[in-house]
This record gives C-alpha cells, sequence and structure tokens, in this order.
C-alpha cells in the first residue's frame, strides 16, 4: 500500500501548508511546472519524488526530470506528462501511443483545473491535480491523495488550500 500525494503547477511555490502534506504521503508525484528547484528539492528532502517537467521548466529542471514518467506502483500502470490533455481531448503528441499502449492510471497538470475522469474508451483514470502554487487563474490551490494497493486505486480526497487573490 502506497499514499501518493499529487501535485502539479507550483510555479516556483512552496509552503508549509505543502509540506504538511508531503510529509503525510509516502510518495509525492508533480506533474510539471516545478518554477524553481526549490520546491523539489524540499519535497526530496522529507518523501521520495516522481516529478516530471512542464512547459515553464528551464534547462536545470528539464536535465533532473523527464518528460514523460511511465512506471508501475503496486499493481498500477502510471504514466505522468505535464501537457496530456484529457479524455476526448488528449495531446496530439501522445494520443498514439495513450491509445496503443493505455496506463492505468494518465496523470497531467497544465491546466491548472482539477479533474478527476475516467476514461471508458481507454479503461483508464485521468487525473489533474489542478495547481498547487499561487501563478496562475485559479483561486483556490489544489492537489490530490489517494491510496495504490495491489492493482485498486482508492480513498481519493481532493485537498483545497486557501483562496488568494
Amino acid at each position: 500500500m502506497k499514499k501518493i500525494l499529487l501535485l502539479s503547477d507550483t510555479h516556483s511555490y512552496i509552503d508549509d501548508t505543502i509540506l504538511k502534506y508531503v510529509a503525510l504521503a509516502d510518495e509525492v508525484w508533480h506533474a510539471g511546472d516545478i518554477g524553481d528547484l526549490v520546491v523539489t528539492d524540499a519535497i526530496q528532502k522529507l518523501k521520495p519524488l516522481r516529478c516530471v517537467y512542464g512547459n515553464i521548466d528551464d534547462a536545470m529542471a528539464r536535465l533532473e526530470f523527464p518528460l514523460h514518467n511511465r512506471f508501475m506502483c503496486e499493481g498500477v500502470d502510471v504514466w505522468i506528462t505535464h501537457i496530456g490533455g484529457y479524455p476526448g481531448k488528449y495531446n496530439p503528441n501522445i494520443k498514439a501511443e495513450l491509445e496503443a499502449n493505455p496506463p492505468k492510471l494518465f496523470i497531467c497538470g497544465h491546466s491548472h483545473i482539477l479533474k478527476v475522469i475516467f476514461d471508458k474508451k481507454h479503461n483508464l483514470l485521468h487525473m489533474n491535480p489542478g495547481a498547487a502554487g499561487k501563478s496562475g487563474f485559479h483561486q483556490v490551490r489544489t492537489m490530490l491523495r489517494f491510496v495504490i494497493e495491489g492493482d485498486k486505486i482508492k480513498d481519493l480526497e481532493i485537498i483545497e488550500i486557501e483562496k488568494w487573490v
């Protein structure tokens, strides 16, 4: 059993609230637009991190993290990328691979809009945790946490952090 904290679009922002949730997880997954690597450094001091770079990330982030991260967690095939789209509107750059070899869990960021959708056509769960940082149009910072046990994804929770203007 693994307790996962999923976040994205920190845009160089990390605070004690995010780190409180990091401490409660077994692993942290970051779906890109890290910003300053101080964010990932702070997370890695506390927990194992799986991460991808996003469109705002610089050469340092791109050297440290991949564009796509596909791996097994327990019995769940996971694919994390930053600009992945969502069911019915997948990124054309990944659509063929997604259709030929769909994961069980497909994660992306980029939109700053929290979405969890089961894609019946590809038999996969799509997750976008929204944005944990303060840069962007969103009014509430969001993250997701859930448990992977064997081949099951369960106990999904939405974390909403204070509004900001």
